[in-house]
């Protein structure tokens, strides 16, 4: 079924409208479904480097360790009020590496005190509250994360849930079939960096050094459970080897300079295009407009973090999108000289620039993805806005600017 070009633009146009409300700061205040995400080179903070000495780390248990340790560090920084924490991994001559990006953080030394903490994992046991009903509090036990020897993901035989097995050292062994004896038919809580993370009732008394949790877990939160066992009971020292601090006011400068670059620089195409298309480039022109804000909306509904590097992929692909439109204007230009009628050379435009623009736009897909999945910090961030704008292109070039041009060009 055909859409009514004119009906489709209109549409496109109030669509537009509506995500140019939606990005715009000013208009905040009024909705809080999403603000903007910005990076710490942008509004200021701090780039810390820890490595993560993994020495004493069985060499099957190191990923488990990392991303436990991750996962605590990414809670840590949580507590300072830090707006989205960026906490991932890398690897740099041989060693591994913890990297933390704390945007608009004040209180920068006492974060890296509590980041460089080992995380520390304890079993409590459940006490009643004198003098308050239904009150609860947990005592702790001497049964720490340095007796276990290791934690591991299964899954119960019979059912195919997924469960956690825990290996105790001999000393933890006999400290936990105590505390199972003493705590039938009861929970046994286990806390890392005092959150609660599982508190499972006691079915029997275990020995061996052998025990089991299971519960209502997806595969992803007993596998996250594993992990954080592994970093509790495998501590993995970590060492600051790097810290760089951007002032807020360093931050302001930059992001005010970015987004006066990005707004000459995209006149500046609309410009040629009008001047050397004219008509034609002023429908090219509407259509990068509409790109632009619609591509930016969909970095603030999905929380996509803007920095330098991102915001330098979002205007290559800029220039980009006007790419498809110039061939497919030269293509048309081609199917009038032979003499087609303008609306059947505008048609033909578009057939025939259609591989190119596929061509070309896959190729930049392709290493767009490949810089994302094997890069880390302002390199992945810039593929990413470089990858959504590239996408989001091919839909404007084809669908948007052709919608106008039918809605302009006479039969």
């Amino acid at each position: 079924m055909k859409v009514n070009p004119r009906i489709f633009s209109i549409f496109i146009i109030i669509l537009t409208i509506i995500a140019a409300v939606f990005i715009s700061p000013l208009y905040e205040e009024y909705y809080s479904f999403r603000s903007w995400k910005l990076g710490l080179d942008l509004v200021g903070g701090s780039h810390l480097v820890y490595e993560v000495d993994l020495s004493g780390i069985e060499a099957t248990d190191r990923d488990s360790v990392v991303n436990g340790l991750r996962d605590v560090i990414e809670k840590r920084v949580n507590l300072f009020g830090v707006a989205e924490p960026q906490v991932y991994t890398a690897k740099a001559a041989g060693s591994t590496r913890l990297v933390v990006e704390l945007a608009g953080i004040k209180d920068v030394k006492k974060a890296i005190k509590e980041i460089g903490a080992t995380p520390f994992l304890y079993f409590a046991i459940p006490v009643q509250l004198e003098g308050v009903e239904g009150g609860q509090s947990f005592q702790n036990t001497e049964l720490t994360g340095r007796y276990i020897g290791g934690a591991q993901l299964s899954f119960d035989p019979n059912t195919n849930e997924p469960l956690v097995l825990l290996n105790f050292n001999s000393e933890g062994a006999k400290i936990f079939e105590q505390l199972t004896e003493q705590q039938l038919g009861k929970p046994l809580a286990v806390f890392l960096d005092q959150q609660l993370i599982s508190a499972p009732v006691v079915q029997e008394k275990i020995s061996g050094g052998k025990a089991q949790i299971t519960g209502r877990f997806t595969v992803q939160e007993a596998r996250q459970l594993v992990e954080r066992f592994n970093a509790g009971a495998l501590p993995a020292p970590i060492k600051l080897i790097n810290q760089q601090t951007i002032g807020a006011s360093l931050g302001e400068d930059s992001l005010q300079k970015t987004l006066w670059a990005g707004l000459w620089g995209t006149l500046a195409v609309m410009a040629f295009m009008i001047l050397y298309y004219r008509g034609l480039g002023l429908v090219a022109a509407i259509a990068l407009l509409i790109y632009t804000i619609i591509t930016l909306a969909i970095f603030k509904i999905f929380g996509v973090t803007m920095t330098l590097a991102g915001i330098t992929g979002f205007i290559l692909s800029v220039g980009m999108a006007v790419d498809a439109n110039i061939l497919v204007f030269a293509r048309r230009q081609e199917e009038i000289r032979r003499g087609l009628p303008a609306i059947n050379a505008l048609e033909e435009g578009f057939r025939r620039a259609w591989p190119s623009i596929r061509d070309s736009n896959i190729t930049t897909i392709i290493t767009a993805l490949v810089l994302y999945y094997i890069t880390t910090g302002f390199v992945k961030g810039f593929a990413l806005t470089l990858l959504i704008g590239v996408i989001i292109s091919m839909f404007s070039a084809i669908t948007v600017s052709r919608a106008l041009l039918r809605s302009f060009t006479k039969s």
